[in-house]
């Protein structure tokens, strides 16, 4: 049963996009299409080149971000204000989501690879605004994007989260790896199931999962 599984969790990271939300309000395409014009902008290429390497980067560092501070020294904080300045109007509140997140015990938080200020919007839009007991943004990982180890190593320090007692929702499989690692149990949450050693549930209903582990 689910619920034994998650006996000894006390800590529960969430991951935002597509999971906190669902894949269907398409959030992602806007987010994708300021990408790509922030990198015309900044690199001066043509559209069909800037999505290359918008998509490049997100394959070999994790995020478009990273690359472009890894290979151009691009500025984070004026990148993050502007691809996350993103219509909401997709969004509907939860309750039911709201309730399950409320109900688990111990110690809630997100991790985003986005900003903090942009979570804090998703959340409000979802009606989820006040449940977590820390919203993390890439920002304060020191701009280090999950996959990477290191940035989960960074926020669970801030938080003073022990690995071993949490679990670890998330959209995209890579990003369960790490927290695999660590100790953490891992949900996938997505619509196609995947199989693999680092992921040891999968949901394509997040509400409907969580109220099976209280």
């Amino acid at each position: 049963m689910p619920r034994e599984k998650f006996a000894h969790v006390d800590a529960w990271v969430f991951d935002l996009d597509n999971t906190l939300y669902p894949p269907q309000a398409r959030l992602f395409d806007q987010i994708e299409a300021r990408m790509t014009q922030f990198v015309m902008d900044q690199l001066g290429v043509d559209h069909a080149r800037a999505n290359h390497l918008r998509r490049h980067y997100w394959g070999t560092y994790g995020t478009t971000l990273a690359g472009l501070m890894r290979e151009h020294g691009i500025d984070p904080g004026p990148y993050l204000v502007e691809v996350h300045d993103i219509s909401l109007d997709h969004l509907v509140p939860d309750p039911e989501l709201a309730a399950a997140i409320t109900d688990l015990p111990g110690r809630r938080i997100v991790f985003t690879n986005g900003s903090a200020p942009y979570a804090e919007r998703v959340l409000a839009a979802r009606g989820l605004t006040g449940l977590f007991d820390a919203i993390y943004g890439v920002e304060h990982a020191e701009f280090r994007p999950k996959p990477e180890r290191q940035a989960f190593e960074t926020i669970f320090a801030q938080d003073g989260l022990a690995p071993e007692r949490a679990a670890m929702f998330e959209d995209d499989p890579r990003n369960l790896a790490a927290p695999h690692e660590m100790g953490m149990r891992t949900v996938h949450v997505a619509p196609d199931r995947l199989h693999a050693a680092h992921i040891h549930h999968h949901t394509d209903d997040l509400s409907g999962f969580l109220s099976k582990l209280v």
